[in-house]
């Protein structure tokens, strides 16, 4: 049974970091997509950023491109999601999701293409 656990989170100053975790159990992830989504209060549930577990290549939204990373410890089976320049409009809870199978260069960022969620973890930035 695939297990996915967000840790991490927190408040933090706007311009600060924040690194947030997502550990993942049950299986092997080797053909998987890991990918991070956030909700803010009154808001869907938007994609944020994932990584292919193969071979490490990442993607990324718009509104967090160049200050945002994810990647990946593969003796942890952990994603990690650092979190740079931090804005107020950052502030959401962020959950961690897996894609078993992710074929090919195909990017999968709608939370209806992930099998596999988190609990989530808070994370407010403070302006």
């Amino acid at each position: 049974q695939v297990q996915l656990v967000e840790s991490g989170g927190g408040l933090v100053q706007a311009g600060g970091s924040l690194r947030i975790s997502c550990a993942a159990s049950g299986r092997t992830f080797r053909d998987s997509h890991i990918g991070w989504f956030r909700q803010a209060p009154g808001k869907e549930r938007e994609f944020v950023a994932a990584i292919r577990w193969s071979d490490g290549s990442t993607y990324y939204a718009d509104s967090v491109k160049g200050r945002f990373t994810v990647s990946r410890d593969n003796a942890k089976n952990t994603v990690y999601l650092q979190m740079n320049s931090l804005k107020a409009e950052d502030t959401a809870v962020y959950y961690c999701a897996a894609r078993i199978f992710g074929s090919g260069i195909a990017r999968f960022t709608n939370t209806y293409e992930y099998a596999y969620w988190g609990q989530g973890t808070q994370v407010t930035v403070s302006s």
